[in-house]
């Protein structure tokens, strides 16, 4: 893993000097009052080279001035029961803090249809959640728990996923590139729970695909993931002392308790005993089920995005119309990965009508 030096931050932000006032405006936007911590993710984005970091940076400004992003908390999706719908078919949620105070993202992957709405719509609401994570929700856990807060942890729910799901590729894939391109480096960890077969056959053929620094994000746990969040582990300290020159080893007789997070914090599809977190609206009510409308994480970004409409001026009606956000093109990583992802797909998809044909077959034979 690549460095940062105060250095590599010193000589971007003396690029970023030579940006016009709006892109600078929009930075200061960006960055909410941490220039260098925000420096150091797009750093970290392109392994420490700081052109390709400027380049990636001038870039997310561009894209942010060009849709007008800086705005889009103020563009609710109405009506209400409208927006309940984006939300039964776009799963995602924020279920609580880690114990050193990042929030816990849960995202129901296999769950999730995209079929309510136009892509443009599932977009707006995905970039919404961002920017009212990286804008109320991180700042206020940086008060809280003292210290810069500034990334979350995502589980990610596989329950429900089959091989239909390759019809979403397209617009997962124009998510997962607006987050690598203009939210870099956001997510610490990727917990993958409830991972059924179809996954497991995908994850073997991608893992390679990732770049090192993302293999390292992401973490499959056994089953619902419950045992592995909440386990508590007890690690023993070893400090190196450098005197005068001279290194003296010294160690500790302590141990360190780690735990990644509290029960009230796991996502409701990690309560449950066994695999699956099961249709949440038929099992989980809107208090407990982080993905609901009636959440109070949701019901708080709602009455937020409203409360900014309502002062914005002039003041005119609000009509139902989606936030139109120009979608980047992938990489080539994000191309080859998608291209291996419906590959896989397709031939997980054969071996079942194959399987399908022999036990037909056989309970022919049999009769």
């Amino acid at each position: 893993m690549v460095i940062i030096t105060q250095d590599m931050i010193h000589q971007l932000q003396n690029l970023m000097e030579s940006c016009d006032e709006q892109l600078k405006i929009t930075f200061e936007n960006l960055h909410q009052g941490c220039p260098s911590e925000t420096m150091i993710r797009f750093l970290k984005a392109r392994d420490g080279n700081i052109s390709k970091a400027h380049s990636m940076l001038v870039d997310c400004l561009n894209w942010r001035t060009e849709n007008e992003i800086d705005k889009i908390l103020s563009k609710p999706i109405i009506p209400a029961e409208f927006y309940r719908s984006v939300r039964d078919s776009q799963l995602i949620g924020m279920s609580g803090y880690t114990k050193d105070g990042r929030p816990v993202i849960a995202v129901g992957v296999g769950l999730s249809t995209y079929d309510k709405a136009s892509i443009h719509y599932y977009v707006q609401s995905h970039i919404q959640i961002n920017e009212y994570r990286d804008r109320v929700i991180l700042p206020s856990a940086t008060k809280k728990y003292e210290r810069h807060i500034s990334t979350c942890v995502k589980v990610l729910d596989m329950t429900g996923l089959k091989l239909s799901h390759l019809n979403q590729i397209k617009l997962l894939t124009v998510i997962s590139s607006i987050d690598d391109l203009n939210y870099p480096e956001k997510t610490d960890t990727y917990y993958i729970v409830n991972a059924p077969y179809v996954f497991s056959a995908c994850w073997k053929v991608v893992k390679p695909l990732l770049q090192e620094r993302t293999r390292k994000k992401i973490q499959v746990l056994s089953g619902c993931g419950k045992d592995d969040l909440l386990k508590v582990i007890n690690i023993r300290g070893v400090c190196v002392i450098s005197i005068r020159g001279y290194k003296v080893l010294t160690r500790f007789a302590f141990t360190c308790t780690v735990q990644i997070m509290d029960y009230e914090s796991l996502p409701q599809f990690c309560r449950r005993q066994g695999s699956g977190s099961s249709k949440y609206s038929k099992s989980s009510t809107g208090e407990d089920c982080c993905f609901s409308f009636d959440h109070a994480f949701h019901q708080q970004l709602y009455n937020y995005i409203n409360q900014q409409a309502a002062g914005v001026k002039p003041r005119a009606p609000i009509k139902q119309a989606s936030f139109h956000v120009g979608f980047p093109e992938p990489n080539l990583t994000g191309c080859k990965i998608a291209q291996t992802i419906e590959t896989e797909f397709h031939k997980l998809e054969i071996q079942n009508q194959l399987t399908d044909e022999q036990n037909g077959h056989q309970k022919e034979v049999n009769a």
